[in-house]
């Protein structure tokens, strides 16, 4: 997280923000708390990331180094009744929401526990990198609450024979559990989470926002319709892209590279 923040993240010190180039550093700080999310941290996300600027990474992680977050705070559900539930779900819906459609790549840096909503913020991000002291848990059947909105996401990654067991147990697993593996693209150990971080961003952060912006539509067509129209979106997007000067300057750019760079050496 870079020290200098900007003064509109400032305004709630729960949420850190700040800006380094191309790249917004988002830090959810309640380390007392294992940065737990109430409605002021939902709240404060999700206006962060809907006036994010010319970002081309995003990257999302927790202070303290026991926990991305613990996911929703157990006292916000107190005081819920079913109006006030759906209106809080319904924030929480458009958080996530908002995280996984940003026109750009957004990074998920996990160290310790990341439970109940934040997992499902985690699924929602494009990339996870995962130390091995950390946990993931969806815990809220234990809590009379079941799992919803991105936990939806939870067997494209895992397979549904797992994605039930860890929602029904509503128990804690270790990021190194071998089931596990496909929830981090990345698990490395505490010392080397800024480093992988690091070296994911040198290469994302290059692309143009155009190409973002595209792929993360792309994203969700093939998320949320079949083959076929999924496919034909696609045409549309794929030619959408040759209409902005960005996409001529990198073809320029990368053809260069190509002229360039000597030739691979054989083994």
């Amino acid at each position: 997280m870079p020290d200098q923040r900007s003064a509109e993240a400032d305004r709630e010190e729960t949420v850190r923000a700040a800006r380094d180039g191309r790249v917004l550093y988002i830090e959810l700080n309640r380390p007392a708390k294992l940065n737990a999310l109430r409605r002021v941290e939902v709240d404060a996300l999700t206006a962060i990331l809907r006036e994010p600027g010319d970002v081309r990474a995003v990257v999302l992680a927790g202070a303290g180094g026991r926990a991305f977050s613990a996911g929703m705070d157990v006292a916000e559900f107190l005081a819920l009744d079913q109006r006030t539930a759906r209106d809080f779900i319904t924030a929480l819906r458009d958080l996530i929401h908002t995280v996984r459609t940003l026109p750009a790549t957004t990074i998920c840096a996990i160290d310790g526990h990341c439970l109940g909503g934040a997992f499902e913020l985690a699924l929602a991000c494009d990339i996870r990198v995962v130390t091995t002291r950390s946990t993931y848990g969806l815990p809220e059947i234990k809590l009379g609450i079941p799992s919803v909105i991105d936990a939806a996401l939870l067997p494209q990654f895992i397979g549904l024979g797992f994605a039930k067991e860890m929602i029904m147990t509503g128990d804690l697993y270790p990021a190194t559990e071998p089931r596990a593996a496909a929830l981090a693209n990345q698990l490395v150990e505490p010392d080397q989470l800024t480093e992988q971080v690091s070296t994911f961003l040198s290469t994302v952060s290059g692309h143009t926002s155009t190409v973002l912006a595209a792929q993360k539509r792309i994203f969700e067509d093939w998320q949320n319709n079949g083959l076929t129209v999924a496919a034909q979106r696609s045409i549309e997007e794929f030619a959408g892209v040759f209409a902005q000067p960005d996409t001529h300057q990198a073809l320029a750019s990368y053809q260069q590279n190509l002229r360039t760079s000597p030739p691979p050496q054989d083994p």
